[in-house]
């Protein structure tokens, strides 16, 4: 039976429904299973491949699976452009183009080149770079997890709340900084001797993680310090709670829709 929305012949809507995340009826589909397995390996080779080690006692090994994954990776990407023609919105050639616009096709394009282009030259930070960008394509792995839409949602849903806690979380930032300029701004000069430089005792101290190379030597900016510390600890939590409640909000809803539809089969 075709989907609503279906277009194209029988063997592109099959090829659409197996290749697109929720096309499949149940859960995901075999070759996106596939696909799941061969990302993470993929991943894995770029990561691997960091190692100067590994790399110079088996280069053409990684060179040669690189090719493969890159040649395996272009394939599943064309069959995907194809099989979109079965879905009306991306059908034709106008349809493509916008299939090929979405941010998660542009991610699978960059993350597929590498695989054929070496960088010339010797620069070696943008030949790192260009070798890790293969690891984008784990950022293929968010449009079959449901754990990510959910999320997406529960975000989408307290956004202002959101932008208030981190509003909040600014303005003491930028406040203790300031504080702190002006109390040990003359102390010590290297640290504190400006807003910008105090603000990196401020993020610091205010995310509670305090790597101790910049602290107070004052009795009073050893007190605004305390105080910007234990600020942090509420700050940090609000949007933490804020995005507990709403995922879970989102779950539940998510499953009422379920069990809706599962009654009323």
């Amino acid at each position: 039976m075709v989907a609503s929305g279906e277009v194209g012949s029988s063997f592109q809507q099959k090829a659409y429904r197996a290749v697109a995340p929720h096309a499949w009826p149940r859960g995901i589909s075999p070759f996106n299973k596939l696909v799941l397995v061969l990302i993470v390996l993929a991943s894995l080779l770029a990561v691997l491949e960091t190692e100067e080690g590994l790399l110079a006692a088996a280069p053409r090994l990684f060179v040669t699976l690189d090719l493969a994954f890159g040649l395996i990776f272009s394939a599943e990407f064309a069959l995907r452009l194809w099989a979109a023609g079965a879905d009306a919105r991306w059908a034709g050639l106008i349809g493509r183009i916008r299939w090929l616009m979405r941010p998660i096709a542009i991610i699978d394009l960059i993350a597929i080149l590498p695989s054929f282009f070496a960088l010339a030259g010797t620069d070696a930070f943008l030949l790192r770079l260009v070798r890790l960008a293969r690891i984008l394509r784990l950022a293929q792995l968010g449009q079959f997890s449901d754990a990510v839409a959910l999320l997406w949602d529960a975000v989408r849903s307290r956004r202002y709340e959101l932008a208030v806690s981190f509003l909040a979380a600014g303005a003491v930032l930028l406040a203790s900084a300031i504080m702190l300029y002006l109390v040990e701004g003359a102390v010590q000069p290297e640290a504190y001797g400006s807003i910008p430089r105090a603000l990196w005792w401020s993020v610091v101290t205010l995310t509670t993680v305090g790597y101790g190379d910049v602290y107070p030597v004052t009795v009073a900016g050893r007190m605004l310090g305390g105080l910007t510390a234990i600020a942090g600890i509420g700050l940090i939590a609000m949007p933490t709670g804020i995005l507990a409640a709403a995922f879970s909000d989102a779950f539940q809803k998510r499953r009422a829709r379920h069990e809706g539809a599962s009654e009323r089969d």
